[in-house]
C-alpha cells in the first residue's frame, strides 16, 4: 500500500493540519495495524509517535547547524578501538548532561589529534538532541568574531549570544597569546557565564599555562579560577584519532 491509495479527503485534513509528512509513514502504519491487529487506540498513539519523532529530528538537525557542529562527530560514530585513553565512567557519566544541570564545565585535555574536539561535538550534539541551545567555536575564531562585532555595533548582541546559550564550546582554548581586548572578552564570558551556563573547553595545554596567555594578570586570575573550580577535567591520551578519518583510497587494491 502507498499514499495514492490513501482517501483525498484524509489527505486534505492532514494538510490543512500541516502533517501532511505523516503521510510518508501511514500506509506502512496502516499496513502493521492490520497485522498486528492493533486496537484503535494504539493505532493513534503509533502515527502521531511518528511525526513527534520526524519533529524532534529536524529540530536538532537545526539546533546542531546554528551550533556550527561537525555533523560527523556524533558520539555513536566515535571509534572505541581508537588508542587513545580516558576516564570512561566519567566520560558516561557526562554524556547524561547532569554538567549542565548544575551549571558545571568540562575540561577536554590532551595532546594534538587525541580526538578532544571529537568528544566536544559529540556532547553538544546530545545537548542539541534534548532541546538544549549550543555554540562551538574555536576560541581564536570567537574572538576574532566579537572584534568585528565592534566595527558593526553589534557587539553587545554577540556578547549576548556567547553568555546566554545553555552550552559553550570553547575548542583550542589558552593557546594563543591573548591581547588587553581579547583578554578582556574572554574574562567577561567566563565571568558571565559562570554558575548561569555550562561550558567546555579543549586544550592541548595545562590549566596553569593558562594564566600566562591573558593579558591582564588580575582578570585571568579570576576568570581561570571561575572556570578550573567548577569543571570536570576528561584528559585524553594516546596515539593521533586523526589516523582514523583519513580518507582511503582502495582503486589501487582494485576496491
Amino acid at each position: 500500500m502507498d499514499s495514492s491509495n490513501l482517501s483525498l479527503e484524509l489527505k486534505k485534513h492532514l494538510r490543512s493540519l500541516r502533517l501532511s509528512p505523516i503521510l510518508d509513514t501511514l500506509p506502512e502504519r496502516l499496513l502493521l495495524a492490520r497485522q498486528k491487529q492493533l486496537a484503535y487506540e494504539e493505532f493513534l498513539e503509533l502515527v502521531p509517535g511518528d511525526e513527534v519523532e520526524r519533529r524532534s529530528q529536524v529540530s536538532s538537525a537545526h539546533r546542531s547547524k546554528r551550533a556550527f557542529l561537525d555533523p560527523a562527530m556524533v558520539v555513536e560514530a566515535w571509534d572505541d578501538t581508537a588508542k587513545v585513553t580516558f576516564d570512561r565512567k566519567l566520560w558516561a557519566e557526562l554524556q547524561t548532561l547532569r554538567f549542565m544541570g548544575e551549571r558545571h564545565n568540562i575540561l577536554i585535555l590532551g595532546p594534538v589529534g587525541v580526538g578532544k574536539t571529537f568528544l566536544a561535538n559529540a556532547l553538544a550534539h546530545i545537548a542539541c538532541r534534548r532541546g538544549k541551545s549550543a555554540i562551538m567555536m574555536r576560541t581564536d575564531k570567537l574572538l576574532k568574531q566579537l572584534r568585528a562585532s565592534r566595527l558593526d555595533h553589534t557587539y553587545d548582541q554577540e556578547m549576548r549570544r556567547f553568555i546566554a546559550v545553555d552550552l559553550l564550546v570553547l575548542d583550542d582554548f589558552g593557546i594563543d597569546q591573548l591581547d588587553a581586548e581579547q583578554s578582556r572578552d574572554i574574562y567577561d564570558i567566563i565571568f558571565e557565564r559562570h554558575r548561569s551556563g555550562a561550558t567546555i573547553a579543549t586544550s592541548n595545554r595545562e590549566p596553569q599555562e593558562w594564566l600566562s596567555t591573558l593579558t591582564d594578570p588580575i582578570r585571568a586570575q579570576s576568570a581561570i579560577d571561575r572556570l578550573l573550580n567548577s569543571a570536570y577535567e576528561l584528559v585524553v591520551e594516546g596515539e593521533s584519532y586523526r589516523k582514523r578519518q583519513k580518507p582511503v583510497w582502495k582503486g589501487a587494491n582494485g576496491g
